[in-house]
This record gives C-alpha cells, sequence and structure tokens, in this order.
C-alpha cells in the first residue's frame, strides 16, 4: 500500500479547485466553489468544493470525496492510478507498493521531523514578538511608520535582536537540525549564526495559519533591505504569498484582492483600512501565484511602483498569468507616481483616494498587454504593426480564456489593419475552437431523493469530519462497549489525535478509504441536503458539538449500565464487573 503521509503530503500539495475546475468549470459561491454536478445530470448547482477543506460534495446526489476521489470517480481510475496522476502534477514520486514491510517506525519518524519544523518556527515567531517590546530601536520605527498595536500583533510582527546567535536564548541545543532545515540558523562550514539579525521579523504563513518562514527588513538604509527565509521542507516563495492567510476576511469582505511588491506595503495598507493585501515573497509573481489569487477572488488587483523596476515586475506578472486566465476573472494594473509606493501614497492620501485610483485608473489587462507590445513601436509604419504581430503572437497563444483570447486577437487585426482570417492564418493556427469531451453522466438508484434524518451520533461524526480539531471533545473511556456508529465516532476521533498536525477533511476522507467504516462516512455525506450542515464550524456549532458529545456519553453509560444489570441476573458479574457497575451508578446518582 501507499504510506498515509506520503497521501497526506500529496493532498497538501495538490488543491482540489484547480483539479475539478479542469474539468468541470466552477463558480465561486461565497467561501466555496459551486457547479452542476458531473456525477448526476441537474439543472440547478448542487455540487460544492471546499478550498479550506479540499474536498467536494453534491447536496443532490451525495457524491463527495478528496481530490484523489474525484479524479478515481471522474476518470474511472483506480486508487494508484489516481495516486501517481496527481503525483505527476506536482513532481512528486509515488513510493513503491509496500506490504508487511513498511516500516511504522520509519512513517512516524518522518512526521516528527515534520512537526519538530512547524514547532520550531512557530517558537522562533513568538521569541521575534516578544524581543520587538524590548527594543526601543524597533518600536521607534514601526511607530514612526504610523502601526498599531493592532496591526503589528494582527500580522505578528517582531524584531531579530542584533548578535550572531541571538535563538540560542530559546533553543537549545544550538544549533540543532531543526533550526538549519527551517533556514533559521545558517551553516557556514561547520560556523553557525542566526539567519536574521537586527531586523523587523515578518512571520510568513501557510493558509492554515502555520508559520513556514520569515522576511526580515532592516530599520536603516542598508542592504540588503529586505532578506527572506530561504526555501524549506516547510516554505516555497514561488507557491506562497504573504498576508493571504490574515487578509482572508478582507478579501472577502471586498470581492478583491491586491498584489504589492513589500511587506510593509501589506501592513502599511491594512493599518488604513486597506487589508485586502498580499505580497510575493521576494520574488515575481509566479504562475502559482496566480493560481491561488484566482481562487480567492475574481478581481486581482497588481499595485506597482510606477519606476522602471516596478513596471518590470508588472509585465512579468503579466507574462505568468496568461496561461492561468478565464473569462470570469478580471486582472488590473495600478502604477503609481515614481515618488511612491502603496505605503507612502495611502500615508500622503489616504484610503478613499486610494482605493479610487485602485479602481478607477487602474488599467484592465488587456489594455495594459497592447499599451506595452506597443510601446516604442511606430504602429504607422508596415515594419512597426510586422513587429507587433511577432512579439504578441507567442503571448495570444498561451492565452486559453475562449472569450478573451479572441477579443485580443480581435484587437491585433484592428491595430495592424489585417483581416481576422488572414491574420489567424498569419500566427500560424485557425481560430481556436473548445472541444468540450462530452460528459458522462452516471444517474443516482434513485432520481428523487428523501431527506434522511441522522441520528445524533451521525451528526457527531458528520461534524467532526468537517472540522477534525474538534477530536480533542472526544474522550470516550476504554470501559464502554462501542459498536456501530459509536465505534465509527471513536475510531474517527483516535485516528486524528495520531497524527502530529491535525488532517484536513480530505486527509481524513482518505484515511477512512478501505476501512470497516468507509460506507458509514459514505451514507453519513448522502444524507446531507444542505449546504449549511458542511459548513458549521461557528463557535455555537462547537458548542452544540461538546452539548453532543456528552449526551451521547451518558446515553453509552446508561446502555451499559443495563447490560451489566442484565448479565447480573443472568449469570452474575466478576470483581472487575461489579466495581464497574458500582462506579457508573456512583456517576449517575451525582
Amino acid at each position: 500500500m501507499i504510506p498515509s503521509d506520503f497521501i497526506d503530503e500529496l493532498l497538501a500539495k495538490v488543491d482540489i479547485v484547480d483539479i475539478i475546475d479542469e474539468q468541470v468549470p466552477l463558480k465561486k459561491g461565497g467561501a466555496n466553489y459551486m457547479a452542476c454536478c458531473p456525477f448526476h445530470k441537474e439543472k440547478t448547482p448542487s455540487f460544492s468544493v471546499s478550498p479550506t477543506k479540499q474536498f467536494y460534495h453534491c447536496f443532490s446526489c451525495g457524491a463527495h470525496g478528496s481530490a484523489i476521489g474525484f479524479v478515481m470517480e471522474h476518470q474511472g481510475l483506480s486508487f494508484p492510478e489516481a495516486v501517481q496522476f496527481l503525483a505527476d502534477r506536482v513532481g512528486m514520486v509515488v513510493p513503491k507498493v509496500r506490504g508487511q514491510n513498511d516500516n511504522p517506525e520509519v512513517r512516524a519518524e518522518r512526521k516528527k521531523k515534520q512537526q519538530t519544523l512547524e514547532e520550531t518556527t512557530a517558537a522562533a515567531a513568538d521569541f521575534y514578538a516578544q524581543q520587538l517590546k524590548f527594543n526601543p530601536a524597533a518600536k521607534a520605527y514601526l511607530d514612526k511608520r504610523g502601526l498599531s498595536a493592532e496591526v503589528i500583533a494582527h500580522y505578528g510582527l517582531g524584531y531579530a535582536p542584533d548578535g550572531w546567535q541571538p535563538l540560542a536564548q530559546v533553543f537549545q541545543p544550538y544549533p540543532n537540525t531543526a533550526l538549519v532545515d527551517t533556514g533559521m540558523v545558517i551553516d557556514n562550514e561547520g560556523r553557525h549564526y542566526d539567519r536574521f539579525r537586527h531586523r523587523i521579523m515578518f512571520p510568513i504563513r501557510n493558509p492554515r495559519g502555520q508559520v513556514i518562514g520569515f522576511g526580515g527588513r532592516v530599520l536603516d538604509d542598508s542592504k540588503p533591505k529586505y532578506l527572506n527565509s530561504p526555501d524549506t521542507p516547510l516554505f516555497d516563495k514561488g507557491k506562497n504569498l504573504y498576508g493571504l492567510y490574515e487578509g482572508r476576511a478582507a478579501v472577502k469582505e471586498a470581492g478583491r484582492i491586491l498584489v504589492v511588491e513589500g511587506y510593509m506595503d501589506v501592513v502599511a495598507l491594512a493599518q488604513f483600512g486597506v487589508g485586502y493585501g498580499v505580497a510575493a515573497l521576494g520574488t515575481a509573481t509566479t504562475a502559482e501565484h496566480v493560481k491561488i489569487l484566482m481562487r480567492q477572488a475574481d478581481s486581482i488587483y497588481f499595485c506597482f511602483d510606477g519606476d522602471s523596476a516596478g513596471r518590470k515586475a508588472a509585465w512579468r506578472a503579466l507574462e505568468n498569468a496568461l496561461p492561468q486566465l478565464k473569462d470570469d476573472k478580471s486582472l488590473h494594473f495600478l502604477f503609481l507616481p515614481e515618488e511612491h509606493d502603496p505605503d507612502s501614497y495611502i500615508r500622503a492620501y489616504g484610503k478613499a483616494q486610494f482605493e479610487d485610483a485602485l479602481l478607477n485608473q487602474s488599467k484592465p489587462l488587456s489594455e495594459y498587454f497592447w499599451e506595452h507590445l506597443s510601446d516604442d513601436l511606430n504602429l504607422n509604419t508596415q515594419e512597426g504593426k510586422a513587429e507587433l504581430v511577432k512579439t504578441s503572437s507567442p503571448l495570444l497563444a498561451q492565452i486559453t480564456a475562449p472569450a478573451l483570447a479572441y477579443l485580443l486577437k480581435q484587437r491585433l487585426s484592428e491595430l495592424v489593419g489585417i483581416d481576422p482570417d488572414n491574420l489567424a492564418q498569419l500566427l500560424g493556427q485557425e481560430a481556436p475552437k473548445r472541444h468540450v469531451k462530452q460528459k458522462s453522466y452516471k444517474l443516482p438508484p434513485i432520481s428523487v431523493k428523501q431527506p434522511v434524518m441522522l441520528t445524533l451520533v451521525q451528526r457527531q461524526i458528520r461534524s467532526l469530519l468537517i472540522n477534525p480539531d474538534w477530536a480533542a471533545y472526544i474522550d470516550l473511556p476504554d470501559y464502554l462497549a462501542l459498536d456501530g456508529d459509536f465505534a465509527c465516532l471513536a475510531n474517527l476521533a483516535e485516528t486524528i489525535k495520531s497524527h502530529a498536525a491535525v488532517p484536513a477533511t480530505a486527509q481524513v476522507l482518505e484515511y477512512m478509504r478501505g476501512s470497516p467504516y468507509e460506507e458509514t462516512v459514505n451514507q453519513i455525506f448522502q444524507s446531507t441536503l444542505y449546504s449549511e450542515e458542511m459548513e458549521g464550524g461557528g463557535e455555537e456549532d462547537r458548542e452544540n458539538f461538546q452539548i453532543g458529545m456528552k449526551k451521547l456519553l451518558n446515553e453509552l453509560k446508561y446502555k451499559q449500565i443495563e447490560t451489566l444489570k442484565q448479565k447480573s441476573l443472568q449469570s452474575g458479574l466478576n470483581e472487575n464487573e461489579k466495581k464497574l457497575l458500582l462506579s457508573l451508578l456512583t456517576a449517575k446518582q451525582n
């Protein structure tokens, strides 16, 4: 079998929204994405995909699962084939099939190492945050930038003290393997010292809020201005964005996301009420960044300095975005005056004027595209027109969004004065045609689904699948006899607790695959008809879950008492059973 930790890592690297959207066009609907279900015929979308929990569910036919499950069902692949398909996409090598020789100690060691790295970065972030309170120069710098205590705490800003080994104050032994592997400590031919020294620290978090790396900014004009964590087992700068975790609520409220160049730009914008800003991590905006941005909002804005470096960064972002473009997503580019960056501009003119410029003065991708390519070209000459065709054709070929690709080619036709059909021939291709693979619908056994009332224990199982961290509220004593749905609930909780980090819903679903409880889980999902039932994760839902567990525990105890009483009458109890019955009856009276 394929090791479970490999499945965990694979599901952490693939994005179910990307996987499904390639086969079934998805539309943003609140926190999730919706579409007509590919597994049965319907006119009203009831197929929901959760980017946070990384699983899909159809509220009509009950189809559900992880990215692996979707590939298996939609493409008719076996489990190993689906895993191989997804692994190839993200450049992972599937371990050879293992049987009884698979060493659980090795798997446990790998998980322990991952947890150690996460604990190391979290402890370093706490250390830097504490050090900020004791350094007058660092506090004065942030005060000068106008940052409030609330914003500093929201983004977890800190200070890395000057000196070669400040982290030795909290990490012993120093150095250790985790410090080096997370990039916190540099190993220079046997000499070890902290990477970040005398810098304002910006913790970088993944979508689950875990600290995976850092950016550090100097307090003066020394170079380099910014220093970033290197790529590590936790951190890949090309696949993460600074401020995305902290800004997720603001992005949802505004309905747009803003990309800027620096960490301080993100924080300064948030200070003035623009909390939907993010920044690339010491690299140009990559194709992976664009995919992430498009999952957050339909409107993506890029705001760059007006100097040559800013315009170069903007064009690089546009180039990397071309293959990812969709007709229902819009990209805009705002260039500030050369003397300003987003930080200084919003301080000078305020939130209202900044957002007015963003919404009314930014250029849509289609406008910026032709403006940049025709710059320095004389389109009144045949040579200028020929050069525009030459430079634009390879870029246009990367665009797969059908409507936008057609309109851009139509605009090229107007700019150079060539008939669209002749232009298509000149570009070496006919007008693009979209071939949509005919879907093979699987009709559910019953065309009209009847609602099924779930029992309390089944509702608890569903809540636990959706909110795996609630396993912490489940403590079923060993002396209780568990079977059926109760055994399923206990097994789920035990499985979740056995992992160092709380697994996502998609991972829990995969843990259940092939287990005695797989069918129970499937039936519970198939009986879920309303989206609210799949999204309950608020404080009131959490309290109701805890109350439900108390009710179940009492129910199990009463059942155990009755069982012991019956046995006492029929065949008698041994000493342990007598003690158990006495303790249960005593607890019942109290």
